[in-house]
C-alpha cells in the first residue's frame, strides 16, 4: 500500500460525523457567510454531484427501460432546486429527465434553475398520477428532492403529504437527495419512504445512520478548516471524484 503522506498512521480512524440539523444550519451559514460561498454556487455543486451519484448507482446500460426516463420531484425550498440541477445534468449525461414541481419557489435564484431545465427542454408534469402503475411503467427510477434537511417534517403539507403516499407505494426504484424526503433530520423513519439509494451532501445527516441502502456522500468541495471545527473525519475520495459510496 503507497502511503503519499509521510504523516505516522494513528492506531484508530475516527468515524465519519453524522450531522445534526443545528450543525447543517450552522455549516451552510457559514459557508454562505464566512467562505463566501453563494448560494447559487452551492446548489450546483450539490445538484452536480447528486447527478454523478445517480449515474453510479443507475448506469444508463443498466436501466430496464427502453428509455432511460427519470422522474425529478422537487419541493418548494433548497432540496428541489438541487433536483433541478440534478436533473438538468442528467439530461446532459444523456438520461432523459421529467420534472414534477407542483410549488414552484417565487426566488429569482429558484426560477433561474427551472428556467434552465425549460432551456433544455426537460418536461415538466402538471400533475403526479395517482395511479402507481403508471409511474411504475413511465420511469426507470425517481428522484426524490422534495424536503430537505430545511424543512419541518411535522409542517409537511399537501401537495406533499400526498405525493409522499404515492411513493411510499412506487415499485421503482427511489432516489434520495441528502435526506428522504418525510424523514426527521435526527433520526432515521419508519414508516416513512424507503429510497434504495440515499445522497447524503456535504457530510451525512443523523438520520443516515439508520439508512441501509446504497449510501453516497457527494459534494467534495468543504474548506478544511470547517472540516476540522466540526470533526467531520470525511473519508478519503479516490481521486478527482466528487463522491464516494459509504
Amino acid at each position: 500500500m503507497n502511503h503519499s503522506s509521510n504523516e505516522p498512521e494513528t492506531e484508530s480512524i475516527e468515524p465519519l460525523r453524522y450531522l445534526s440539523k443545528s450543525e447543517v444550519g450552522n455549516i451552510e451559514t457559514e459557508l454562505l457567510r464566512d467562505y463566501r460561498f453563494g448560494r447559487q454556487q452551492l446548489i450546483e455543486i450539490w445538484g452536480h454531484a447528486s447527478a454523478i451519484a445517480i449515474t453510479k448507482a443507475f448506469p444508463l446500460t443498466s436501466l430496464s427501460k427502453k428509455q432511460p426516463t427519470v422522474l425529478v420531484i422537487c419541493g418548494p425550498e433548497q432540496n428541489g432546486s438541487i433536483g433541478l440541477v440534478c436533473a438538468r445534468h442528467l439530461r446532459i449525461f444523456e438520461y432523459e429527465p421529467t420534472i414534477f414541481y407542483p410549488k414552484r419557489s417565487p426566488l429569482s435564484l429558484h426560477q433561474d434553475f427551472t428556467v434552465q431545465c425549460e432551456k433544455m427542454d426537460i418536461p415538466f408534469l402538471s400533475y403526479l398520477p395517482t395511479e402507481v402503475q403508471l409511474i411504475n411503467d413511465a420511469y426507470n427510477l425517481v428522484i426524490d428532492a422534495i424536503l430537505g434537511p430545511e424543512t419541518e417534517q411535522r409542517d409537511v403539507k399537501e401537495p406533499y403529504s400526498s405525493i409522499l403516499l404515492t411513493l411510499k407505494q412506487i415499485k421503482i426504484p427511489i432516489a434520495s437527495l441528502d435526506i428522504p424526503s418525510g424523514w426527521d433530520v435526527e433520526e432515521a423513519s419508519k414508516d416513512g419512504i424507503n429510497p434504495e439509494v440515499l445522497i447524503s451532501l456535504t457530510a451525512p445527516k443523523k438520520c443516515a445512520t439508520g439508512f441501509s441502502g446504497k449510501h453516497f456522500l457527494a459534494g467534495r468541495f468543504l474548506p478544511y478548516d470547517m472540516q476540522k471545527k466540526y470533526e467531520l473525519n470525511l473519508p478519503e475520495f479516490p481521486g478527482t471524484e466528487c463522491l464516494i459510496e459509504l
